[in-house]
């Protein structure tokens, strides 16, 4: 299991670049071409959330990101360090329309998330949350020389 840990201050300015880490690491991993673009919208909503979410608790902490290649899978996962009501890791749908764990804005960016991205889990706590996301991968095709 191979992992890629990204770290940036919480600017809007650095989500585009989380998003194109992602994509390259989610390339090398093996995910479908035909879904690169998906990787990179989910990461950048994921991302966008939690620097708004570090902005409006004024933290100073770094967004997290992991981008984790498993056997036969690829999976990213968006952290913030902002406090949430505790919450146990279910999917975007379960979360979606709960009006104890998400704010308006949270939800808009789940729904996009959850459009993108068949497997996604959302956690939450006092000291912070996550979003991870899971897309198959193909093993390379072999070579012969």
């Amino acid at each position: 299991m191979a992992t890629v840990e990204l770290r940036f201050s919480a600017l809007p300015e650095h989500v585009r670049t989380a998003r194109l880490v992602a994509a390259a690491v989610a390339r090398r991993a093996g995910v479908d071409e035909a879904v690169l673009d998906e990787v990179r919208l989910a990461v950048g909503e994921a991302c966008t959330r939690a620097v708004g979410l570090h902005q409006h608790g004024g933290i100073s902490a770094p967004v997290r990101v992991l981008l984790i290649e498993e056997e036969k899978q690829f999976s990213i996962e968006v952290g913030d360090e902002a406090p949430h009501a505790p919450v146990r890791a279910r999917s975007a749908d379960e979360v979606l329309g709960d009006p104890d764990t998400e704010t308006e804005e949270d939800e808009m960016g789940l729904a996009v998330i959850s459009g993108l991205v068949d497997d996604v889990e959302v956690s939450a706590g006092e000291n912070g949350g996550s979003i991870r996301m899971r897309w198959p991968t193909t093993p390379p095709a072999a070579t012969f020389t």
